[in-house]
Parts: C-alpha cells; structure tokens; sequence
C-alpha cells in the first residue's frame, strides 16, 4: 500500500533525494509544453523505448496538448526541477475505465535514477489521486525493466499480468 498525507496538486514542493540533491515537485501546466516538446525530441531511445513500452509517439501538437492540458483529477502531472529550474522528471496518472483506477507513469532523465526521485513522485501522485478518489494505480512496463518492478513490489504493487509487458496494480491508502 502507498502511504500519503493530503498536498494539493496546485502547491510545489522541495524534496531532498538521497544523494542530498533538491528538486521540486510542481504540477504540469500548458506552460511546459515548450519544455516537454524539447525533452521529448531529446531524449536518449532507450528512455522513450522503455516509457512507451516501443516506438515513442511523434511530437505534435495535440500530443503535447494531452501530455500538459490536464484537469489534475482525472488527469494530473508533476514534472521534478533541479536548483537551475530545469525538467528532470515527470509522473503523471490517468484515470482508466476501471472505477477508482488510474493508470502511472514516471520518467526519469538518466543522472537523476536510483536516488529515489521517482519513488518521491509516486507517493506525490498518490496523495492527489486519494484526494480525487481513486483507490488504486495500475501501471505497465516492459518485462526486463527490473529497475521499475522493484519501485512497484517495494510500493506494495502485485503483478496482475506477465508477458512481453507487465501489468501491476497498487492500493492506494492511508
């Protein structure tokens, strides 16, 4: 079970990683849609491969539109910033067909993993998604991404499907 206490969506936050580095977590607005068209374009293939689970989808206008015009309950999104204001992360959920579901994303830019910056945002989104009443997260990823399947065990999240992808689903709680 992920754990939260109550934070708004429309507050930013500091968080320390491990690596005694800062961030700060803000909601994603129309505003980042330069920042996130450039990160995207830029991005290493591997990255892209794995968050996308194959072939990243082509930059356009209306994919940006979907990725920042969010509602920030059934649709919300947090980017991570360094001391410099720049994107290094970013979380987001989605409500699924499934009552009280929602569906997580999180990717982070290489020099930023393993310090525990998407585990920070998980629990971030978490908090919202209670707030907004959804009771569980569904994620997928592909099968060899073992960096991910342990952030979703150790979260408390159960696979629900294996093949060439892997379906968890997490309670969310208090």
């Amino acid at each position: 079970m992920i754990t939260f206490r109550e934070v708004s969506h429309r507050s930013s936050a500091r968080h320390r990683l491990a690596d005694n580095r800062e961030v700060w977590l803000t909601p994603v607005t129309p505003a980042d849609r330069d920042e996130l068209a450039d990160a995207l374009r830029h991005a290493d293939l591997d990255t892209l491969f794995q968050r996308f689970c194959g072939a990243a989808p082509t930059v356009t206008p209306a994919l940006l539109t979907h990725l920042t015009d969010l509602d920030h309950v059934r649709r919300c999104a947090i980017a991570a910033r360094d001391a410099d204001g720049r994107g290094v992360a970013i979380a987001r959920y989605e409500a699924t067909r499934e009552p009280g579901a929602a569906e997580i994303a999180v990717v982070v830019t290489p020099p930023w993993r393993r310090v525990g910056l998407a585990t920070a945002m998980t629990r971030r989104l978490a908090a919202v998604a209670v707030a907004n009443g959804f009771d569980r997260f569904t994620a997928t990823h592909l099968a060899g991404h073992q960096a991910v399947a342990r952030m979703l065990r150790s979260a408390g999240a159960a696979p629900v499907d294996t093949g060439p992808t892997v379906e968890w689903s997490v309670r969310l709680g208090e």
